[in-house]
């Protein structure tokens, strides 16, 4: 794939009004979604589940994109229709999670670094043929009394780097996510250095390893209170922190930047987002990369009755993702 089609796929990624849905969760942790409905983990119901949200109705008017676990990718419809195809008649661009999860990082007690580099060429060989055109890789950042560490900080931006590098080598579009956990009792302030540390680090790893970033899109975090700090930073203070970081440390020619939720409510992460796009111009679009926060609701709905709730279902969806779509434009009311 040439430079040209790279930077193509990222900015239809991160198309005006739309945004990405992440149904990547591992086969451990789908397990966990599935329990919370009474519902077996068994490889037809994730199907069944994950068929439910990629044929929702009219999707693709406020979805760019989706990104799928490897089962899911090999998957079809009941009716044996390539998920991969259904995404693309729906103008929604396939994406797969290549990261092997976070590790132990030796040496730092409580602290990890993200594993699955080896034999990730082949692998992305394959995903290339199977129909992905984007890939996402987390690493996990905590915030605790000695933490992170830079070495910490270091290690998970390098391995983001040669990950990307080696996506781009394969023709498909990196997402980069750096994830400052919101665990802890710390304040915004010290949010907010933590995760200007992080993309300093990060966009410093990526052009150490020759990125281009004009193909590559960013998955940040918000600059948010912890989630047991007593006082909470209001939705404007949120907006604005983050804002503010993204500016100092995001390059200008970055395609667009996605949110994920991290454990925010469904309507306080659309909250956040539609605030940012309020503030003015930006140099990137401010879109979404919602996993728990686009699905949660479907989830519960489907799990009750996956037969007699399922357009109940694909409509929370669809909603969610309409709610969402207008953030992305500041355009969206709680009311």
């Amino acid at each position: 794939m040439s430079i040209d089609q790279l930077e193509e796929i990222a900015r239809a990624m991160v198309a005006p009004g739309k945004g990405i849905i992440a149904i990547d969760e591992s086969t451990a942790t789908i397990a966990k979604r599935l329990a919370s409905v009474n519902v077996e983990n068994s490889e037809e119901h994730r199907r069944a589940y994950r068929e439910m949200l990629l044929t929702t109705p009219n999707l693709g008017q406020h979805i760019s994109g989706a990104i799928l676990y490897d089962e899911t990718l090999r998957q079809s419809t009941r009716d044996g229709v390539p998920f991969t195809k259904v995404m693309l008649d729906a103008g929604i661009i396939p994406g797969i999670k290549v990261d092997m999860g976070a590790k132990p990082l030796a040496g730092f007690p409580g602290e990890v670094v993200t594993e699955g580099l080896d034999g990730l060429r082949d692998r992305l060989a394959e995903y290339a043929k199977l129909g992905a055109r984007f890939a996402k890789w987390r690493a996990v950042i905590r915030i605790a009394e000695d933490a992170p560490s830079g070495t910490c900080i270091e290690a998970n931006c390098h391995a983001l780097a040669r990950y990307a590098a080696l996506c781009q080598e394969a023709g498909i579009v990196p997402m980069v996510e750096p994830e400052v956990l919101m665990d802890g009792d710390h304040d915004i302030d010290v949010c907010y250095d933590v995760t200007e540390a992080t993309l300093r680090s990060l966009f410093g790893a990526l052009y150490e390893h020759n990125i281009l970033i004009e193909g590559t899109i960013l998955k940040a975090s918000m600059v948010v209170s912890g989630a047991d700090c007593e006082e909470q930073a209001s939705v404007d203070e949120v907006a604005e922190a983050t804002i503010r970081c993204l500016k100092a440390t995001v390059p200008a020619n970055l395609p667009g930047i996605v949110f994920l939720s991290g454990g925010q409510s469904d309507e306080r992460a659309t909250a956040h987002l539609d605030a940012m796009n309020r503030k003015g111009s930006l140099p990137w679009p401010l879109s979404f990369s919602y996993g728990r926060a686009m699905q949660s609701a479907a989830l519960k709905l489907w799990g009750a009755d996956m037969v007699g709730n399922y357009d109940k279902a694909q409509e929370t969806v669809f909603h969610r993702a309409r709610d969402n779509g207008l953030a992305a434009l500041g355009q969206w009311s709680s009311n």
